[in-house]
């Protein structure tokens, strides 16, 4: 939920920093529309820190309205978490394989007899299975003959 907070307001933030793609106005009509709406970077900040504040607050005056808005939001939540899981297991369904591979899938109403033919894991060569050459064994000096 904060994040959603987070989110609109940087938006807003980046929204206003924006310049508009306004009509062109003559230089007179910019200058009259400076002095209506001249307001300093300080004031501005202010007036946002006060609103900051009012929001804290606002709990303690309208108690009512904090509990029902806690409700609503947790209801959303629920929904928005329900949602998703649908969102996810159509794309589950849609995306995964129809066979895992782990069980041989033949129709229903055909019944084999024969075990399905695993391919062979034997790839050694004749070669590979001949055991290498080695020296024979000395008589070491301290050992008993068997």
């Amino acid at each position: 939920m904060f994040f959603l907070l987070r989110v609109t307001f940087w938006l807003c933030v980046v929204l206003a920093l924006l310049p508009t793609g306004g009509s062109k106005q003559s230089d007179n009509t910019r200058a009259q529309q400076a002095q209506k709406s001249d307001i300093s970077a300080v004031e501005a900040f202010s007036a946002a820190a006060a609103t900051v504040s009012d929001m804290r607050h606002f709990c303690e005056r309208q108690p009512d309205a904090c509990v029902l808005g806690s409700q609503a939001a947790v209801a959303f939540g629920q929904r928005a978490q329900a949602g998703a899981h649908m969102v996810y297991e159509f794309i589950n369904e849609r995306l995964a394989p129809q066979e895992t591979g782990s069980v041989a899938s033949r129709p229903a109403g055909l019944k084999s007899a024969v075990p399905a033919v695993k391919a062979s894991q034997n790839t050694l060569t004749p070669n590979d299975l001949v055991t290498p050459w080695r020296a024979p064994i000395k008589d070491a000096p301290g050992r008993k003959q068997v």
